[in-house]
């Protein structure tokens, strides 16, 4: 049976982000997305200007009929909330279809490159910070993971030595370990290697351990990224892959991603070119070549 994934997040219509960016991806991955949107928006935040009509009265509503059908989800993702209200629809949520055999993937976006996102509060902060206690594994970027334990961007960003910072940026990771919350990933953290090779890394910590799986860095920093990275991570959850071969997974998809959009110099806050590059992360036993399936005109009538 396939599985299942309740993708709570926004749905933008610009920017390949969001729900745009997880319903993709993890189709493609074998999963099915069930969507729950936060918030309906012309484009995303990173736009000069946008409209933005809030889901909150609604989220409800889409719960209590999900309820009716009885239905199971084997995951549960959460991305871009619009205001702090949403959290207590996600709790809610999660009182309904949060069960033993159902993982809880939260993604904190609260902002990035140091600042918080424009609709940011000190109370969205706050209630972020529960519901995170509330998850299996959380995937912040760097901004994101300061702003959740109260750390300093900058001061991070002025150390030099990449061990001794990995291992700040875990201790401050472990810091958030409390309820059933067991893994942090941090997201696109950028340093430079002993070679002097510009990197991005990706740090998976856990209680006992943490782990630097780097990529080089492309360059450029492009809307949706993190909503498709969460989304590769939930996804094979869900189908059965290790964290770690999802994160290298989901590196290598959007690499090739960013560099194709700097390639053709996509605009920032239109996001990356990922479509073409889906089908590498369908699972092998589903592609097939021409030969191996074929359907007739007359089976079509």
């Amino acid at each position: 049976m396939t599985k299942k994934i309740a993708v709570i997040n926004d749905l933008s219509g610009f920017g390949r982000c969001s729900l745009t960016a997880a319903i993709s991806v993890i189709s493609v991955m074998g999963v099915q997305p069930c969507p729950l949107p936060t918030a309906i928006l012309s484009g995303q935040t990173g736009y000069p200007h946008y409209y933005c009509d809030s889901y909150t009265d609604k989220m409800p509503l889409i719960r209590s009929e999900w309820e009716k059908m009885d239905v199971h989800f084997d995951g549960i993702c959460t991305g871009f909330l619009a205001d702090e209200r949403q959290v207590k629809q996600i709790q809610m949520f999660l009182d309904s279809f949060l069960k033993e055999d159902t993982f809880l993937l939260v993604d904190p976006v609260l902002g990035g490159d140091g600042k918080p996102h424009g609709l940011f509060t000190e109370g969205l902060l706050e209630k972020m910070r529960e519901l995170c206690r509330k998850a299996d594994i959380i995937t912040p970027n760097l901004t994101e993971l300061c702003l959740l334990t109260g750390a300093d961007y900058e001061e991070l960003g002025a150390v030099r030595n990449i061990p001794l910072l990995m291992e700040v940026i875990s201790e401050l990771a472990r810091s958030l370990l409390h309820g059933r919350l067991r893994e942090v990933l941090i997201t696109g953290i950028h340093y430079t290697d002993e070679n002097g090779i510009p990197m991005m890394g990706n740090l998976d910590v856990t209680a006992n351990d943490h782990t630097l799986i780097p990529f080089p860095c492309i360059g450029g920093s492009y809307s949706g990224t993190g909503d498709l990275f969460a989304a590769c991570i939930a996804a094979g959850m869900a189908r059965g892959d290790t964290v770690a071969d999802s994160v290298r997974l989901a590196g290598e998809f959007i690499s090739l991603a960013l560099s194709d959009s700097i390639k053709e110099q996509v605009p920032r806050n239109d996001g990356v070119n990922y479509e073409k590059y889906l089908s590498m992360l369908a699972p092998s036993e589903t592609l097939c070549n021409d030969s191996d399936t074929h359907i007739s005109p007359a089976s079509l009538s």
